[in-house]
């Protein structure tokens, strides 16, 4: 985890995606669009339909290296509003033990809407701790420091000849978007302008490396 500074806070970044509040005990991920291959899969879509899992595993592991006594899912946690219905077994159990031991709370986002819970936690539209107000989509015009996912941010460059995609926060002096989480997304890139126009000028994408924060500016 790599520490950096946001809104008079400390937070850690980690490399598959999570945000870390020491102060808080807080973890904070967004979009792990849970179900998704199982929501292809009624589209005639197939897909190994071992997502749900692989993403609760990742989130599993990230909760042991940080200690976190709360969660926050910033919206999207299923890819459609019955994903949680869907869950199979070994991933239901393991969500269920997951919100058991944190004190969880859902965010609701686009693709989850209305959807109801069967392992634990609670639902709100948005929160606000300490000053930041944590949402799925960002808000234009918000002024209040804000945490928030929806656009699964990727930094795609060009190194020695190849052509590298990683996910990034990418932040402003009030303003965070987190990467998707999930095991089975894809990514905007992160010069795209829905990003930039949401975060403001000054913007800059945030990679995870080893225990290094490699910072790239953001140009419109």
């Amino acid at each position: 985890m790599v520490p950096f500074s946001f809104a008079g806070e400390t937070f850690e970044a980690t490399a598959d995606g999570a945000l870390y509040w020491p102060s808080r005990q807080t973890l904070l991920v967004a979009d792990l669009h849970l179900e998704k291959a199982s929501w292809f899969a009624r589209l005639g879509q197939f897909l190994p339909p071992y997502d749900s899992h692989a993403t609760l595993t990742a989130l599993a592991a990230e909760v042991e290296r940080t200690g976190a006594a709360r969660l926050y899912c910033l919206g999207d946690s299923f890819h459609d509003q019955f994903g949680c219905d869907r869950l199979p077994g070994q991933a239901r159990e393991l969500l269920s033990a997951l919100t058991s031991m944190l004190d969880w709370t859902w965010i609701v986002g686009n693709h989850d809407p209305g959807f109801a819970d069967h392992c634990g936690g609670s639902i709100v539209d948005e929160v606000e701790i300490g000053g930041i107000i944590l949402r799925h989509e960002a808000v234009r015009g918000e002024t209040r420091p804000e945490i928030s996912g929806h656009f699964h941010p990727k930094l795609r460059v060009h190194l020695r000849g190849r052509r590298i995609s990683r996910r990034c926060f990418v932040t402003s002096a009030t303003k965070i978007i987190m990467p998707a989480f999930g095991s089975l997304t894809g990514g905007l890139d992160a010069h795209h302008p829905e990003i930039l126009g949401s975060v403001g000028s000054e913007a800059s994408a945030l990679v995870p490396v080893s225990n290094r924060l490699l910072r790239f500016r953001l140009a419109a």
